[in-house]
């Protein structure tokens, strides 16, 4: 599996865009985000994780893609920003149970299969603290397939697939910055909170 992800890097791949996703920024300028730690889950080259950090965060970014990390890490002492980059597989995140107060997901729940869903918002909720808050970008169904890339996600397969451990904020649409549209893909935003 890593191995697949580590090729796509050999160039750049279509969702590294050489900033933040607009979807992200927005989250922090409108104050959705709350303070405190964050984890950027399948971070890739570190872009969303470093914008975090900029605005006062502290972040820790993973991807399972080494030169993915590579680069996030080249980015952050470039710019003299203090990111935790690690190579991690969200399936099996070694962090603390409830260590984080935020944690954001660019276009990685897409990719996983149906039985690596459930396992995936397990994680991602363990390692959240009490009302700690997930915020997913992923292509949405109303993406035209033409172009190939990764699976398109339903609204209420993103309902029932988080409803067990998250209260659903909202799942809205939105737009998903890439090398390749113009304007962005056909997306959902979903903002999520840990149950109790």
């Amino acid at each position: 599996m890593s191995s697949s992800w580590e090729d796509m890097y050999k160039s750049t791949p279509p969702w590294d865009i050489g900033k933040p996703q607009p979807a992200f920024t927005r989250l922090v300028s409108d104050g959705e985000l709350r303070k405190g730690r964050a984890l950027d889950v399948g971070c890739g080259t570190g872009e969303n994780a470093l914008f975090l950090a900029q605005n006062g965060y502290l972040v820790t970014g993973v991807d399972l893609a080494s030169p993915a990390i590579q680069t996030a890490k080249a980015k952050a002492r470039e710019r003299n920003v203090n990111v935790d980059f690690q190579v991690a597989n969200a399936l099996s995140l070694d962090f603390e149970d409830g260590y984080f107060d935020n944690v954001i997901d660019s276009g990685l729940f897409h990719t996983f299969s149906d039985e690596d869903r459930p396992v995936f918002v397990g994680e991602v909720a363990r390692v959240l603290a009490k009302e700690g808050n997930y915020f997913m970008l992923c292509f949405s169904e109303k993406e035209p397939t033409n172009w190939g890339g990764p699976r398109r996600v339903t609204e209420w397969e993103i309902r029932a697939t988080f409803s067990q451990l998250f209260r659903i904020n909202y799942v809205k649409e939105e737009f998903f910055a890439t090398r390749i549209h113009e304007k962005g893909g056909r997306a959902y935003l979903t903002s999520a909170t840990k149950l109790s």
